[in-house]
């Protein structure tokens, strides 16, 4: 008999079902949040009334593309952290309540991980072990993945995330929410070169994003004159956004370019230590069109084995839930109903 998962996300500001099937996953439905725009950024409690507007819906949804009803499905998985606590609320409570009426198990998955695994969800897959460089909004990662039981991190951010890095640098430019994808965008017709934002000297395998950010803006306020805050040498706001508009393409490419070279230096130095060359990129953040080729490219003159999920997996989706629910399934490893979502999911 097939395994059926029925999986559910809903940590930030997308509300998502999908059904994996004996590890192939049969649909992906995923509902976006266009209420956070005018904001500049996501409002938590706009986000979990958007949920529960959604979750019946999409996960109706789900099953029809698939299908399927729900008295065929194995388990039910969903996200239980990191992610905006009335956010995890609605799909936790849902799941819950599924798992108990149908009287199946109940999987609590957490997010990292899940971007990891996504890349088991298309063949070819990697082979364990695997290193993966996992770039989102709130996180940046480097973990060695030995199995889909078995992961550790050996390289983190210390400050702000590669997603921040973009969006705040976005905001710096005027670019309305969300701004990463637009800086990638405009940086497709930028000349990269053009401005030599400055890297941050962070030993070992760790990053810092939070120093190119202050740098960025200093920038921006001296219109192109230093990096350095410098008192005497800030313009007007006129002669800022006029600086800004000219320059934007360049100043995209530049910005991209340099956030890149910081993720892909400290992979490069991981693959070096470790002597793994199966290379796989993860997060929100890969789905970043100039990281994406930065690295094919990297993993080519390196002779890695490079692995990207899909775009509509890099993003927060269910899918990557229900695959790394199927395996936590095949583990028997479920989740008790009392289990609280202020817990840590078992990574």
């Amino acid at each position: 008999m097939p395994v059926r998962i029925l999986a559910i996300e809903s940590s930030c500001d997308e509300t998502s079902a999908a059904i994996c099937e004996d590890g192939k996953i049969s649909s992906n439905i995923i509902a976006n949040q266009k209420i956070h725009e005018q904001y500049g950024g996501v409002v938590p409690e706009l986000a979990s009334r958007a949920h529960m507007q959604n979750i019946v819906p999409v996960v109706d949804a789900a099953l029809k593309k698939s299908s399927l009803t729900l008295d065929k499905i194995d388990a039910v998985g969903y996200t239980q952290s990191p992610g905006l606590i009335g956010s995890l609320l609605v799909g936790g409570q849902f799941a819950k309540s599924i798992s108990f009426s149908r009287n199946i198990p109940l999987i609590a998955v957490h997010h990292m991980q899940a971007h990891v695994l996504a890349n088991l969800i298309e063949d070819p897959a990697p082979n364990f072990p695997f290193l993966c460089l996992t770039v989102s909004g709130g996180h940046t990662q480097i973990v060695v993945c030995e199995s889909p039981y078995s992961m550790k991190i050996i390289g983190e951010t210390i400050d702000d995330a590669a997603g921040e890095a973009f969006d705040k640098s976005a905001k710096l430019l005027g670019l309305p929410y969300p701004g990463g994808p637009l800086i990638d965008q405009y940086a497709a017709s930028g000349n990269h070169t053009r401005f030599n934002f400055p890297k941050p000297q962070i030993e070992g395998l760790n990053f810092s994003f939070s120093g190119l950010k202050t740098s960025i803006l200093y920038f921006l306020e001296h219109a192109g004159k230093t990096f350095s805050y410098k008192p005497e040498l800030k313009v007007s706001q006129i002669e800022k956004e006029h600086f800004i508009q000219t320059n934007l393409n360049d100043l995209c490419a530049s910005i991209q370019h340099r956030i890149i070279t910081i993720l892909l230096e400290k992979l490069k130095r991981a693959v070096e230590e470790t002597g793994i060359k199966s290379v796989c990129l993860a997060g929100g953040v890969s789905a970043n069109k100039g990281l994406r080729q930065a690295f094919n490219e990297l993993a080519l003159v390196e002779g890695w084995q490079p692995y990207i999920p899909a775009f509509e997996y890099c993003t927060d989706n269910a899918a990557m839930i229900a695959i790394t629910a199927y395996h936590k399934f095949l583990a028997k490893d479920f989740t008790p109903l009392s289990q609280t979502s202020s817990a840590k999911a078992n990574w």
